[in-house]
């Protein structure tokens, strides 16, 4: 695009002189059928500053283009490195799927953790109403060798009441 671009000025000049050699032949015509040589110089004098402006012009124009495709260069350098910090999707997959598989391990040993505690709570309970049942059974056969008339003698219990 860059070689377009300078083409541009020479093509404009190329035009710009077909320009002026139609006017000149054009006015030539006009201005030889009326006087002579005085009109030829005046034409030719317009056509110089013409050019001359129009030179001036393009020249205005290639350096404003060469300014801002300086400016588009340096901005698209700017993305260009901007891009290449982004990390690419596959990095990114590939760091969620490391979070997932931690979160996942984590996950599991947690619910490894409560299912031992839930087995361990389990027996626990279970030794405690077995142990429960043989205090109950042990009081039941204490009950039945006590005679209930010893306990009406018990001192404590023949105490008058305050």
């Amino acid at each position: 695009m860059a070689r377009n671009i300078d083409y541009l000025p020479r093509i404009a000049i190329f035009l710009a002189g077909i320009a002026a050699g139609a006017l000149t032949s054009v006015r030539g015509v006009r201005t030889g059928e009326r006087s002579g040589a005085a009109p030829d110089s005046l034409a030719l004098q317009e056509l110089k500053t013409a050019l001359a402006n129009l030179e001036t012009r393009l020249a205005e124009q290639d350096s404003a283009t060469d300014s801002r495709l300086k400016q588009v260069e340096t901005r698209l350098e700017e993305h260009s490195a901007k891009l290449a910090e982004v990390p690419s999707t596959a990095q990114i997959v590939a760091a969620m799927e490391q979070l997932l598989s931690k979160t996942m391990t984590s996950l599991d040993e947690r619910l490894t953790t409560q299912a031992q505690s839930i087995e361990v709570l389990k027996t626990t309970v279970s030794q405690t109403d077995s142990l429960l049942e043989r205090v109950l059974e042990s009081l039941d056969s204490l009950q039945s060798y006590t005679d209930p008339a010893d306990l009406s003698e018990d001192a404590l219990l023949s105490r008058p009441a305050v």
